[in-house]
């Protein structure tokens, strides 16, 4: 009977969380001495019916999602709440999501709850995929993400770095023509394109170079390959055919 919960067909899926909470029954701070562990499964359908919908961001120095020494690196809900009012901000400004930024250099992090990626031609001249390093403990480990690392620097066709990201890199990349594409990366959409970055109100256009003008190749080819893995299109040590 419970197997009829699992949908069929591309782009849907069954939405697997294990959740953690404390049950003690106390008004005080401190750590609890009971708790529950429970999954929660959810159907879910394609994130993108009707194929991609590139996202506008806007790059928020006024507000900090997460710090060095926090819970950013971990699955906390406590990390969404920081993130409800700077949300309205942004949509208010007509951005989709927050660019999270942080410190004097206003260093990338995330976008919104997902991993950043930015493939471009860095200053050495070399096409480089890069993505924020986990050093600091404030950007979440993506599995989607990993999966990401792992499938570019498998096909060994450009460089693939976790690495510190300035927004004045990015600034001075996008006025001179190196920005090949940006996306982000998450369970739910795999990965989702940026077609705008907005830092210090001034406006940066992200290109578009894929298919159908709404998403650049790489993030094409990367959802593609990540997608025919878990339906079973393509053979790989990740995806486990269960009959």
């Amino acid at each position: 009977m419970d197997r009829d919960w699992v949908p069929k067909g591309d782009g849907y899926s069954l939405y697997i969380r294990p959740t953690g909470i404390s049950t003690q029954a106390s008004i005080g701070v401190g750590a609890s001495e009971k708790a529950k562990i429970f999954i929660i499964l959810s159907p879910v359908g394609p994130y993108y019916p009707e194929g991609f919908n590139p996202v506008k961001l806007y790059a928020n120095d006024r507000y900090i999602r997460a710090w060095p020494g926090g819970t950013g690196g971990f699955k906390v809900g406590a990390n969404y709440a920081p993130g409800i009012l700077p949300q309205y901000d942004a949509h208010e400004k007509g951005y989709s999501q927050n660019l999270w930024i942080f410190g004097p250099d206003h260093e990338i992090t995330e976008v919104g709850t997902m991993n950043l990626f930015i493939h471009w031609i860095n200053e050495q001249g070399e096409k480089e995929l890069i993505t924020p390093p986990l050093t600091r403990g404030d950007i979440l480990p993506g599995i989607t993400r990993d999966s990401i690392l792992a499938l570019t620097r498998g096909w060994n066709e450009f460089k693939v770095t976790e690495g510190n990201i300035t927004m004045k890199q990015v600034v001075k990349a996008s006025k001179e023509g190196r920005v090949i594409e940006v996306f982000g990366s998450g369970t739910a959409a795999v990965v989702s394109p940026v077609s705008t970055i907005n830092y210090l109100d001034e406006d940066l256009t992200i290109p578009l170079e894929g298919t159908d003008g709404k998403s650049g190749k790489l993030a094409e080819r990367v959802w593609k390959e990540l997608s025919d893995i878990q339906y079973g299109r393509q053979e790989h040590p990740w995806s486990v055919i269960v009959d």
